[in-house]
């Protein structure tokens, strides 16, 4: 039996064992693996004559599926951390550190839900290496990538509003969407709140957006885009703007989420 193998075989011994009957609906600690993993081929970085992959994983969860860990995080984080390290050891990444996983909460994931967010962290007091010419290796530390989320519902608008009662019919009126992963949304709303908290009408699932980050307001020329204060700002064609007037075709972006404004076909 191979490391990798023997290692996944005691998380499952882990989620079998202890965590079987409270895991049935939670997250699986063999599918954090897997998903850790994932992560680490997805952000490699290529230089002169290595492979740097991140070394940092902050894993994300619900309350509810943090709860199921009392009492047994610290084992399991010990064999995550050995099997990102085994991986790096036979694709033959380069770490700039140990391996670490970190746990935490965020209110707004399911049960069942769960994010990563990775970096690439150099050991206290160590610079970036370098190439066998002497030149310093262009790696971006301490940085974090786009926090991937595993299981999250695709993002709704709220439910179409009575319509109100009109004295004379008025001219055709023209329909606009928001596209979020490729899925368009139409506008049935004058006010549409975007943002992580599942109380808005297009929720965003990335943890660099803010619970209420933007609105999509209807005023009397037309579409605006008003940042709500949100803490790492609102992008409209590469452009930060607390308020924005909207065209056909125009890019949003909240956190590392892009979303786009235009006409309904």
């Amino acid at each position: 039996m191979s490391v990798l193998r023997s290692i996944e075989a005691r998380i499952e011994g882990l989620f079998e064992g202890i965590f079987g009957r409270a895991f049935r609906t939670h997250v699986q600690p063999i599918e954090l693996a897997r998903k850790l993993v994932k992560e680490m081929d997805d952000h490699r970085n290529v230089s002169v004559s290595r492979v740097y992959v991140p070394n940092e994983y902050t894993v994300y969860l619900s309350p509810q599926d943090r709860k199921q860990f009392a009492g047994y995080e610290g084992s399991l984080v010990g064999e995550l951390q050995e099997y990102l390290s085994e991986h790096a050891r036979r694709e033959r990444y380069a770490l700039l550190g140990p391996v670490q996983v970190l746990v935490t909460v965020d209110g707004d994931l399911a049960v069942g839900e769960f994010g990563i967010a990775t970096r690439l962290v150099a050991a206290e007091g160590e610079e970036k290496p370098p190439t066998p010419d002497g030149k310093k290796v262009d790696i971006p530390l301490d940085l974090p990538a786009q926090t991937m989320i595993y299981g999250a519902p695709v993002p709704i608008v709220a439910p179409e509003p009575e319509p109100e009662p009109e004295p004379e019919p008025e001219p055709e009126r023209r329909s606009y969407t928001l596209t979020v992963a490729g899925r368009p949304l139409e506008l049935s709303a004058t006010r549409v709140v975007l943002g992580r908290s599942r109380e808005c009408d297009v929720r965003v699932a990335d943890l660099n957006v803010s619970r209420r980050h933007a609105e999509v307001r209807e005023e009397a020329d037309g579409y605006v885009l008003v940042d709500l204060g949100s803490t790492n700002g609102t992008l409209l064609n590469g452009r930060q703007v607390e308020r924005g007037q909207l065209e056909d075709g125009d890019t949003i972006v909240l956190g590392s989420t892009e979303i786009v404004f235009g006409c309904a076909p």
